[in-house]
């Protein structure tokens, strides 16, 4: 089992060992935050690599008050949305606020996807999703982690956590029901 104390501890000791396990522990959520947001694979693995550098350096700041992985996750999410306001022209906060003005592609879907199954088309439609709904969305339901944690990890108010909870919900919710009416045809 997975003692974040111990590990730590040994990492603040220098114990290179302990820094592996604690990567291979976490790097399948860093990926996963880091993929909802950047496209580029070559971008991802790059941003992977400075957030466990981060994540080394600052180690001795983390004093238990969250989980390990809520402050990792943190800092994931700070690294991927610093490289996309520093090599993207669409910024997060250059997206509107409200969805109804938010425009997916109009292609069918038959078209984007190669297959017809509801999991890639949804996929495909969480991935246009604007970064603020995708990560809180992929936060919440893909990494199970609470309002309160998405919180402390983007900084967000819990109320617009559960804002943009709701907002994507809807709108993949009726993408999907038009997708199925259309596929049922």
């Amino acid at each position: 089992m997975f003692n974040e104390r111990e590990i730590v501890t040994k990492v603040l000791k220098g114990d290179m060992r302990a820094f592996e396990l604690l990567v291979k522990q976490y790097e399948r959520l860093v990926f996963y935050v880091i993929s909802r947001l950047v496209n580029e694979q070559v971008d991802i693995e790059d941003i992977c690599q400075e957030v466990f550098i981060k994540v080394h350096k600052s180690l001795f700041r983390f004093n238990f008050q969250s989980k390990l992985s809520t402050w990792i996750a943190q800092i994931t999410y700070f690294t991927a949305v610093n490289y996309l306001k520093k090599h993207r022209k669409n910024q997060i906060g250059d997206y509107p606020d409200d969805l109804e003005n938010y425009h997916f592609t109009n292609d069918n879907p038959e078209v984007l996807l190669t297959k017809k199954e509801v999991a890639y088309y949804v996929e495909a439609l969480i991935a246009q999703l604007p970064e603020k709904y995708k990560i809180v969305l992929t936060l919440y339901h893909l990494n199970e982690f609470s309002c309160d944690e998405i919180g402390e990890i983007t900084g967000m108010p819990e109320g617009t956590i559960k804002n943009y909870l709701f907002r994507a919900r809807k709108l993949l919710k009726e993408k999907v029901e038009v997708y199925l009416q259309n596929d049922m045809k």
